[in-house]
């Protein structure tokens, strides 16, 4: 566990597992059918991200898959491992494939990769590959698996990569403080309202009450605060934890259609709400203006902060063996509408598996049989018992799913209510500006949200002026614009 402490720096959307995989012999059917392996001796290495669970899980489960291909189509495979920083790991992947290499032959990556990975042809199109091995896509949870793991581009239907690890930011509540009969005494004689007791009392939580709840429960001369969000510059934490609100208010980042993001990302309410969630500095710890994953999981269990909003993949390091008992898992806060009801729309985490496009035909016929295997149910269902997020229906619809980890029930909830942003080719571009943007309104460099959000629609609209992916040219008078 101290492992993820230390290390645990993902949305959780960052690419998390390659398979590096070498076959010897070399066998080839030209008639596409499946390759007879039977009797070869195939090796795996594994290459991951250090202390993110999901990207070990599938190491500690592949001697299952080893028996699995040994039993069924007669060959061994053997299997080891290596991880690498998350600063390099990208890179080295790149690297490979930019080579042509089939090095790396199945990859777990953010699912805004998803462009720049198609339009470069490193990864193999799945259309027909699904044709012709329809247990590769079970009947999944929620159409956003689909839309946001496996489709590119945007609304086409053709498939480039299959869910591995499906997650969505959930609310880890601190039971021992919101059930104490003095805490909620002494709200109820602040607001006239109890605090949330169960699941079903934060599915009513908007972001108002969820901001006096926390002002509640910050009491700096106690080292206590009432909540910890994410909003780090570096990759993508700020976005995820900004987007949630403005959309969940009505905002947008872009027109999906026409792929404009001037006079959609640059709105009144998502003006707002940036102010909402600069507003939420004033209820977490000092210095939460630069927390990632890592820093909000610590501030939790340390029990500096009586909730804390996070990835349900990093469920295994919020709940330890001290508090599991006093911890429960809710959805987090939405926006209140006219007509009193709740409206959350928060942004997708997890990985997808891709594959690589040069990787060999012995290669490719591993991977598809471990892909099927991936996707039986007794293999989803291990999945889930060792902490993972698995996506097919099937699992998260049996009776028991709820029951195997305190985050699953919130994370099912959730998922309906989700969905992904930019899966662009130039992501990384679009995702750096609005990053810049974002952090500089949150930490004071510039203090008008508007001016912010000009910066940033500008900037994007020219990026995707210059691919050719929108006809309208940026404005002129916000390229000029500067954040200071």
């Amino acid at each position: 566990m101290a492992a993820i402490h230390e290390t645990v720096i993902m949305r959780c959307t960052l690419p998390v597992l390659l398979f590096s995989l070498c076959a010897l012999p070399v066998f080839v059917r030209a008639d596409g059918q499946r390759l007879d392996l039977g009797g070869k001796t195939i090796k795996l290495a594994l290459l991951g991200v250090a202390g993110w669970l999901p990207s070990k899980l599938p190491l500690e489960m592949v001697p299952e898959f080893a028996r699995y291909a040994k039993e069924k189509y007669g060959y061994d495979a053997s299997f080891t491992y290596d991880d690498a920083p998350l600063g390099t790991l990208f890179q080295k992947a790149a690297s490979s494939l930019g080579t042509k290499s089939d090095d790396y032959a199945l990859i777990v990556c953010d699912t805004q990769w998803l462009g720049a990975l198609t339009e470069r042809g490193w990864i193999v199109k799945l259309d027909d590959l699904i044709r012709r091995n329809p247990d590769l896509t079970p009947p999944w949870y929620d159409p956003v698996i689909e839309s946001a793991y496996m489709e590119y581009p945007d609304n086409s239907g053709q498939k480039v990569a299959l869910p591995q690890e499906v997650d969505v930011l959930v609310l880890f509540v601190r039971k021992d403080l919101f059930r104490n009969p003095s805490e909620r005494d002494a709200y109820r004689r602040l607001t006239g309202r109890d605090l949330p007791q169960t699941f079903e009392d934060w599915e009513k939580v908007d972001f108002d009450e969820y901001k006096a709840i926390s002002k509640f429960f910050t009491r700096p001369g106690e080292g206590l605060y009432g909540t910890c969000l994410q909003h780090s510059k570096e990759y993508d934490s700020e976005s995820m934890s900004l987007y949630p609100i403005q959309w969940s208010m009505g905002g947008e980042f872009w027109n999906p259609k026409t792929h404009d993001v001037e006079g959609y990302l640059n709105t009144e309410v998502n003006a707002k709400g940036l102010e909402i969630q600069k507003s939420f500095l004033e209820v977490e710890p000092p210095g939460a203006v630069t927390y990632g994953v890592a820093e909000n999981i610590k501030a939790f269990i340390e029990g500096r902060v009586a909730t804390s909003q996070m990835w349900a993949g990093a469920g295994p390091a919020m709940i330890t063996g001290q508090n599991r008992d006093k911890v429960m898992v809710v959805p987090p806060p939405g926006a209140k509408q006219a007509d009193g009801s709740i409206r959350r729309l928060y942004c997708i985490g997890g990985q997808a598996w891709v594959i690589n496009n040069f990787a060999t035909r012995e290669q490719k016929q591993v991977i598809l049989d471990f892909l099927e295997w991936w996707y039986l149910p007794e293999t989803q269902r291990e999945f889930a018992r060792k902490g993972g997020n698995p996506a097919v229906k099937a699992t998260l619809e049996d009776p028991n799913f709820d029951g195997i980890n305190p985050w699953n029930r919130a994370m099912k909830y959730m998922l309906p209510f989700n969905r992904d942003f930019y899966h662009s080719p130039a992501y990384a571009e679009l995702l750096a500006i609005q990053q810049e943007a974002f952090s500089s309104y949150l930490t004071g460099v510039v203090n008008d949200p508007m001016k912010v959000l000009n910066w940033a629609a500008a900037r994007q609209q020219r990026v995707l002026y210059d691919l050719g992916d929108t006809r309208k040219k940026p404005a002129a008078a916000y390229l000029k614009l500067q954040l200071r």
